[in-house]
């Protein structure tokens, strides 16, 4: 289980060193970046075959015992995050190398990009709550640094403002934290989840879960908690637009959301269908609002973040849903909006790199000047918009399935069409930039940047195609962890 340290000691060491080699060399820190991220995305592929057949791997730090030690916990769950992290912070790695050609300072960039990841990694992986803590407040320092990156005054005033809502949402996780601890007298995560099988369903148990759920859904994006993403996620470079969107969002937000919910609350539709019926309002405003919202705009990167608050919309309604369908499809769909929306943002980045515009309407005639970004854009939005074969299409498939089973025929009917929607906005972006003729001139994206949008383009593919096995060795297992439930417990502190 040495891997399981390492995840967060390797990013973290490269974080360190970046500085230091850049000084001698300055393509050290890219090297450095690239070397790293693709390490951690061949872990990610040892994590999900390690898991197979085992429902929990511990890690103690000192061979202490959990609760009284510090503890890596690696379920199904958390291999699944892991996985679909690597895959967007290498792809990022890869598009930043030549893309960062416009910024100085960059081994600054690269450190921060590792002390995000390393944050990612940390939350994904760790089974304490103040370590979690610890980590989601790395992860957010780095990525408001990264947000104002360019130090324009449009992004600095985006990271502000994103910086004040996330350190509201860090305030309310601490303060809840305190109330944990100061009830429980442990920081464990498995055991604050014993101890609060003894309180179930008190005032102070639903407001612990009020706190969390309000601090990861500003996390999350979702609305009404939202108006921070539309402004940070454009002002970022395309890299970290594509890592906040592509990951993110659903790490410090959902990941987080349905590790509480389900393995530490033990909550199910069956027990507490009222507060599964808000997650359901939830992630349907979202769906809305955003999606509506979204059709209006014409700034190229400012219409897919509109577009990333409604698609972990559906996210949260697949976990709302609660039944086995709607859980996997909101498993499923974190990978694959994640993929998607993380090559729809490095198709956006490619654009501004070439022609420094992003207003849609100033742009046009790109797919014949920039056939591979025009291409990679057409596979991510149809992934987005649920085309078969394409990993997308399943997610939605689940989701609606898990509605209807559910008995809410009316919930799969909504979901399914504001796809139209999704197609909609995605269009305006398709015609206006990539079909229009008499548009700006242009050349392709540089090599590395066009290599970091193909490989994702062949992800979704591959995943799609490859849906069976995926869903048998990776989404299925992660979808099971969830519905353990408390089981989590026993798991973690079964062996004392």
């Amino acid at each position: 289980m040495i891997f399981l340290p390492l995840l967060i000691a390797l990013p973290l060491f490269s974080a360190f060193v970046i500085p230091l080699l850049s000084k001698l060399w300055k393509p050290f820190a890219p090297v450095i970046g690239n070397i790293t991220t693709f390490v951690l995305f061949i872990f990610s592929l040892y994590g999900i075959a390690a898991i197979q057949g085992f429902p929990m791997l511990v890690y103690k730090f000192g061979n202490w015992p959990p609760p009284i030690g510090i503890i890596f916990s690696f379920d199904a769950f958390s291999a699944f995050m892991v996985f679909v992290i690597s895959i967007i912070v290498f792809s990022g790695a890869l598009f930043a190398t030549k893309y960062l050609n416009h910024y100085t300072g960059q081994w600054k960039f690269w450190t921060l990009y590792m002390l995000l990841t390393t944050g990612l990694m940390g939350i994904s992986v760790t089974g304490d709550l103040f370590n979690m803590f610890v980590w989601i407040e790395i992860s957010a320092i780095a990525s408001y640094a990264l947000v104002s990156f360019g130090i324009e005054a449009e992004e600095l005033e985006a990271s502000l403002k994103y910086m004040v809502m996330g350190e509201i949402a860090g305030m309310t996780l601490l303060l809840a934290i305190a109330l944990i601890y100061a009830k429980t007298s442990t920081l464990n995560l498995a055991d604050i989840a014993l101890s609060f099988q003894t309180i179930q369903y008190s005032k102070f148990y639903w407001s612990i879960l009020a706190l969390l759920l309000f601090a990861f859904s500003v996390k999350a994006a979702l609305v009404p908690f939202h108006f921070w993403l539309p402004d940070a996620h454009p002002a970022a470079p395309a890299p970290i637009s594509s890592l906040l969107s592509g990951v993110f969002i659903k790490v410090l937000g959902v990941y987080t959301s349905a590790r509480f919910i389900f393995n530490i609350f033990g909550l199910t539709r069956e027990n507490a269908p009222f507060f599964f019926n808000i997650l359901v309002g939830i992630g349907l405003l979202s769906i809305v609002y955003a999606g509506i919202t979204a059709l209006s705009q014409k700034d190229y990167k400012r219409l897919l973040g509109f577009s990333t608050i409604s698609q972990v919309g559906y996210i949260m309604l697949g976990l709302g849903i609660g039944n086995f369908y709607g859980i996997a499809g909101a498993v499923l769909y974190i990978l694959a909006h994640g993929i998607s929306k993380a090559l729809l943002f490095l198709t956006s980045g490619s654009v501004v790199y070439v022609t420094g515009e992003r207003n849609i309407e100033k742009l046009g005639g790109l797919g014949e000047s920039m056939p591979t970004t025009a291409w990679s854009f057409r596979f991510g939005a149809l992934s987005l918009i649920g085309l078969p074969p394409l990993i997308g299409f399943f997610a939605k498939f689940l989701i609606a399935l898990g509605a209807i089973k559910q008995g809410f025929l009316w919930l799969a009917i909504v979901a399914i069409g504001f796809s139209g929607v999704t197609l909609g906005y995605l269009l305006k972006i398709e015609n206006n930039v990539y079909l229009k003729k008499n548009g700006v001139e242009a050349k392709e994206a540089p090599f590395l940047m066009r290599v970091a949008m193909v490989f994702l383009v062949i992800l979704l593919l591959v995943l799609g195609i490859g849906y069976k096995p995926l869903m048998d060795f990776v989404i299925q297992p992660a979808t099971d962890a969830l519905l353990r439930g408390t089981e989590y417990i026993n798991l973690i502190l079964g062996g004392i």
